[in-house]
């Protein structure tokens, strides 16, 4: 039975991949902040991150922070899976990290470059955003009287499960490198999936599309965190929601 560590388990994608993992029969360590026996800073390193990895054959890195302390917290990891044996790291990244100019899309592509040199057997999985990214957008946005959006802005989201039904099987299998990209079923503007939370949810407001500037919305308006081609995805945006708000 293969001993599988599992950062960020308790988190929207981590809690899937774990249990997804127990449910195939093996050994799963989660690894969280909060979560005992394997509360863990990754930023702070030390004892306590060491004892979580050892013993540990694979290691699923799932734990992020859009506020920064990523690249910290992968170095610590990376390290500690050395100093422990790990013979295969899993992460999980974005697709457009390489593409568009955002600071938290650099963030994951340097964790991606720290898994390709660590010397450690790496695997690196690119999703594009989880319909639950979206949902919180949209609940932030709706407190406003109307929905402000960018304009001619188009996103790809992906159900949460689907991602963590392959990053489980790449666990399961050897280091890979980097494989395909996993993008949900629909390419959709912004502005109508807006509206489709709005209906789902019974809200009434006006949507808005604004015009930004900089690189990084040019690059986001360019589609360059989209993947037309790796549409594999397939729960669509409008079925998640509907599972959500059933009586609506």
């Amino acid at each position: 039975m293969t001993t599988i560590l599992v950062t960020g388990g308790t988190g929207t994608l981590g809690r899937h991949v774990a249990e997804r993992l127990r449910t195939d029969g093996h050994e799963v360590r989660v690894l969280s902040r909060h979560s005992v026996p394997y509360a863990v800073d990754l930023r702070q390193g030390g004892s306590p991150l060491d004892a979580s990895v050892t013993g540990a054959d694979t290691v699923v890195h799932c734990a992020t922070s859009p506020r920064g302390g990523d690249e910290k917290a992968a170095r610590n990891l990376i390290a500690a899976a050395r100093r422990a044996g790990v013979s295969h790291l899993v992460y999980i990244s974005i697709v457009g990290v390489d593409r568009v100019p955002f600071g938290y899309y650099r963030s994951k592509l340097a964790v991606e470059r720290m898994a390709e040199d660590s010397g450690i057997g790496w695997t690196v999985l690119r999703a594009t955003q989880f319909h639950d990214l979206l949902l919180t957008f949209f609940d932030g946005l709706a407190r406003l009287p109307v929905l402000p959006l960018p304009a001619r802005v188009k996103d790809q989201p992906v159900e949460v499960t689907e991602v963590a039904r392959r990053l489980a099987d790449l666990a399961r299998g050897g280091p890979a490198g980097r494989v395909d990209d996993l993008g949900g079923p629909e390419v959709r503007t912004f502005d109508s999936l807006a509206r489709a939370y709005l209906k789902a949810t019974g809200r009434r407001r006006a949507v808005v599309k604004v015009p930004l500037r900089g690189a990084a919305y040019r690059a986001f308006r360019d589609g360059g965190h989209l993947a037309p081609e790796r549409a594999v995805g397939v729960t669509t945006f409008d079925e998640f929601l509907a599972q959500r708000f059933p009586r609506r």
